[in-house]
């Protein structure tokens, strides 16, 4: 059987399932550009001609097929008359989704890998996956629900539970000290508190205001 054809979207298609195989498999030092063409049996030619650079395919092709993931996701998902849920699916739904299926697709668009840098297409990429999460928030500021906190505010912090909560599960730590089953459970009780939170935003104590603790007086004999 004769190599395919080096320069076609099937050969480009094999070549990002390849790459994303492999970095599954054995994670990102089992990725090199060798590796990736001999799994799909094809010429390291193939690959920079159709990805540029080592970057090329691991940035631009594997980091952007997570955040479309994320975009297409979100667009997939049914709209209610309840922001909270709609939100938080977000979350279970899509994220955690790409986190168990994709999982190496995940690492390479959240766990900064020192030396690659982003091109235009993953960062335009990334930008609509942002946009589509800005979406998801606005329903919650229309209902009063983000107790003044601005939009972008509340989608970042909504992210940073959301990235914590993969990373653990990515790791087998935190979440694998849970019983078994408790993980999808975990993941719903933790953003619904981040988002019911938002309503409801801490007070800043003045320093001056603090109660003053009185010490207790010895008991005389």
């Amino acid at each position: 059987m004769g190599r395919p054809k080096e320069h076609n979207d099937e050969t480009r298609a094999a070549l990002r399932a390849a790459a994303e195989r492999l970095i599954a498999d054995d994670g990102i030092t089992a990725f090199s550009v060798r590796a990736v063409a001999d799994e799909v049996g094809t010429t390291t030619r193939a690959v920079y001609s159709l990805f540029g650079s080592k970057e090329g395919l691991l940035i631009d092709a594997l980091a952007q097929s997570a955040f479309d993931f994320l975009t297409d996701g979100i667009d997939a998902l049914p709209e209610t008359d309840d922001p909270v849920a709609d939100l938080i699916a977000v979350g279970m739904s899509v994220v955690r989704r790409l986190v168990l299926e994709r999982p190496a697709l995940y690492r390479i668009a959240f766990q900064r890998i020192a030396g690659f840098r982003a091109g235009p297409e993953v960062t335009a990429a990334r930008e609509r996956a942002w946009s589509r999460l800005i979406a998801k928030v606005e329903p919650l500021e229309a209902a009063g629900l983000l107790g003044g906190k601005p939009v972008t505010e509340a989608a970042v912090e909504f992210n940073a539970m959301v990235e914590g909560l993969a990373n653990a599960e990515l790791r087998g730590a935190i979440l694998r000290l849970l019983p078994a089953g408790e993980e999808e459970r975990t993941w719903h009780r933790a953003l619904e508190t981040v988002i019911r939170g938002y309503a409801e935003p801490g007070r800043a104590r003045n320093p001056s205001t603090r109660p003053v603790r009185r010490r207790r007086r010895a008991v005389e004999p």
